[in-house]
């Protein structure tokens, strides 16, 4: 008998027991990657009930599962596979099973254990002394030998090959056996894990267990059907993956738009924690510790939490058994040799749902029970209601030359939208395709579909001169606003022998403010603006944005000319009182500039009339010892006399225009100081 023969067996003894049933009777699912399921059914007296999971959603199982009963007697406890690893598992067995083990290594790990064989001829029973393996030779190939000891007190050498069954009769052995055995096949499954609910009480009762475990997103699809007036009709289907192994019959579902906090919690696995040795000091006797008394009492208290529910109703869907599937018509057959093509309509289904608001979520129940196999997927209707619904074109330069057939929703259909791919029909047939985001009630969006190629548009864009806006001075620190304009033309050729209505999406650049026109809606990133065309006529939108800068520094004496000063005196920007404050300003540095050229024409005088001295002195000292120029000496001396005269008057007289100027620049400090406006 072989090793693999006993673990087969043993493996199957130790799962013979059938756990009760607990269909599944409730069924929601989040956009969040998790469902919420609801199972009942009848537990017997001392009976388990045993729920099935993947692994990996134990953490999710352990974070949410509720259980509850009819009878009122409390549930004692829940009991579930453990994660502890396979290797500390086995760690605790007397004995090894190592693959590729051969029966005589795995028997010498058991001495002394009883054991009882059955021979071909007879049967044998003792105590295990040892096994091994003896290697082949020329006369006989290698085989395994088991030597026991009798009950008789003999030993003897027994061939394993020869041995028709070998049994342990100490039950704890058994026991042991089975346990390890079991552990291992456990672990060999690692897609599955079991929760069992244990039932003490002495007659049966129905069990309900609740809990949430990840699930695939469920899906939307939509249908936009317009009709020849233009009226629109929408169609929503919810796309749902059974997943979960298990049949879904007859089981109330709903399906819940929104983002729900979500997350996972690692529960399902042991965690161990290093733990420090601390040895017990037996040098001194320990002192006694007294303890004072409370001084008030605590009160600890939970509130029990509750599981969703609902009634449903009737539900007409469409069920794909493995990859999924779903349904269409020909867009045209040949009738006669001509071509009859099929209007698009709404589907000949009913949209059976109960809608509500849940906080943040919204909740689309099915009226009617819903049957969904293992391993398959469904397509259910969940809406189908007339919509306000508006046909326009849509335009970003993005786009190139041409705008987008598009459609603006508002959402009047009393429910939230969840958002999914939308299929839009016009008239007679396909019109395009949409991605929709969702969509709460009352609010509004836009799709589109589809490339216009009835109209055209080209841009053009052009930078303004930058403009003063506002001029200011406050304790000596200007202030000035301006503006850059930015112009972005737009020109439209509608070649189309209809009228249109165009939505041109403009970005919202930093920094920028519109002008004109007025935008009629604004986004987080764009600006729109509507434009009628006529039709096959054209158009011209001129869109005008502005950008401002406010530039401040503080006004010196020496940093601010009369040409800056005329120019701020020269702007709309500036108000009257500030042009009369800067008019004086201007008036003052004139009289500064006045005095200036006062100076330098003094200081060139007095330059002038040194030079005239220097050369008398020099004339004088040439003929001062000439005989016969004594007259012409007497003159220039005279001349020079005059001219020291003159230099004293310019030496005042710059004196007193250095006074002059030194006052005019502190009275135009003084003015600087007190500009305000």
């Amino acid at each position: 008998m072989t090793m693999r023969r006993i673990a087969s067996i043993l493996s199957l003894l130790t799962s013979t027991a059938l756990a009760a049933d607990l269909p599944v009777r409730e069924v929601i699912l989040y956009k969040s990657g998790v469902g919420y399921f609801a199972r009942s059914g009848q537990l017997a007296p001392g009976d388990s009930a045993r729920l099935d999971f993947k692994a990996p959603d134990m953490n999710d199982v352990l974070k949410s599962l509720t259980v509850s009963d009819d009878s009122g007697t409390p549930i004692r406890g829940l009991r579930y596979d453990s994660s502890e690893p396979l290797d500390q598992k086995l760690a605790e067995f007397p004995f090894t099973v190592a693959d590729g083990q051969q029966l005589s290594v795995f028997l010498d790990h058991l001495r002394g254990a009883r054991v009882e064989l059955k021979m071909a001829a007879d049967a044998l029973a003792g105590v295990i002394v040892s096994g091994r393996v003896v290697p082949g030779d020329e006369k006989q190939s290698e085989h395994e030998q088991l030597i026991l000891l009798l009950d008789s007190g003999d030993l003897r050498t027994v061939d394993l090959s020869a041995a028709s069954s070998i049994r342990f009769p100490d039950p704890k052995l058994q026991a042991q056996l089975k346990d390890y055995l079991a552990a291992v096949a456990q672990a060999r499954s690692k897609d599955k894990r079991s929760v069992y609910i244990d039932s003490s009480d002495a007659k049966a009762r129905t069990v309900s267990a609740s809990y949430m475990i990840p699930q695939p997103l469920w899906k939307s699809s939509y249908r936009l059907l317009f009709d020849d007036k233009g009226e629109a009709t929408l169609e929503g289907w919810a796309i749902i993956d059974n997943t979960t192994g298990d049949d879904w019959t007859n089981v109330h579902l709903s399906v819940v738009s929104g983002r729900p906090v979500s997350f996972i919690s690692r529960l399902y696995e042991p965690f161990y924690v290093q733990r420090t040795t601390a040895d017990v000091n037996n040098a001194y006797a320990q002192a006694p510790v007294v303890y004072e008394g409370g001084v008030a009492d605590s009160v600890v208290g939970g509130v029990p939490g509750g599981v969703p529910g609902g009634s449903m109703g009737g539900v007409l869907g469409i069920v794909a058994s493995g990859s999924g599937g779903g349904v269409g018509a020909d867009s045209g057959r040949n009738i006669g040799g001509g071509v009859y093509r099929l209007k698009a309509q709404p589907s000949s289904v009913t949209a059976g749902t109960q809608s509500q608001e849940l906080g943040d979520l919204f909740e689309y129940r099915f009226d009617a029970p819903v049957t969904i196999h293992k391993n398959e997927s469904a397509m259910l209707p969940f809406l189908q209601q007339k919509i306000a619904a508006r046909k326009l074109l849509i335009y970003s330069e993005s786009y190139g030359q041409n705008p987008m057939s598009a459609a603006e929703l508002t959402n009047n259909t009393g429910k939230t939208l969840d958002g999914g791919p939308i299929t839009v029909f016009e008239g007679a047939g396909y019109g395009g395709e949409a991605l929709m985001n969702t969509v709460k009630n009352g609010d509004k969006r836009l799709i589109s579909y589809a490339v216009d190629l009835g109209t055209r548009i080209g841009t053009k864009e052009d930078t303004g001169e930058s403009r003063l806006l506002e001029i200011h001075i406050n304790h000596g620190v200007l202030s000035q606003k301006s503006s850059i304009l930015l112009t972005k033309t737009y020109s439209i050729r509608n070649v189309d022998p209809r009228p249109k209505t165009l939505l041109i999406e403009q970005p919202i650049l930093e920094g920028y403010s519109p002008i004109s026109p007025k935008p009629s809606e604004t986004t987080a990133g764009a600006r729109r603006y509507e434009v009628k065309l006529a039709a096959e006529g054209s158009e011209k939108l001129p869109i005008v944005d502005e950008r401002t800068e406010l530039i401040s520094y503080s006004v010196q004496a020496d940093n601010i000319t009369p040409d800056t000063l005329l120019m701020y005196v020269g702007q709309k920007a500036i108000s009257d009182d500030g042009r009369k404050q800067m008019q004086g300003i201007i008036d003052q540095k004139g009289r500064i500039a006045g005095t200036d050229i006062s100076l330098a024409q003094a200081h060139s005088e007095m330059d002038e009339a040194s030079r005239t001295q220097d050369r008398l002195r020099q004339n004088i000292q040439t003929l001062n010892y000439v005989n016969g120029q004594h007259d012409q000496v007497q003159e220039w001396a005279k001349q020079l006399a005059e001219e020291e005269v003159h230099i004293t008057a310019l030496r005042d007289q710059i004196s007193a225009l250095d006074k002059k100027k030194a006052a005019l620049e502190a009275e135009l400090g003084d003015m600087i100081g007190k500009l305000e406006f």
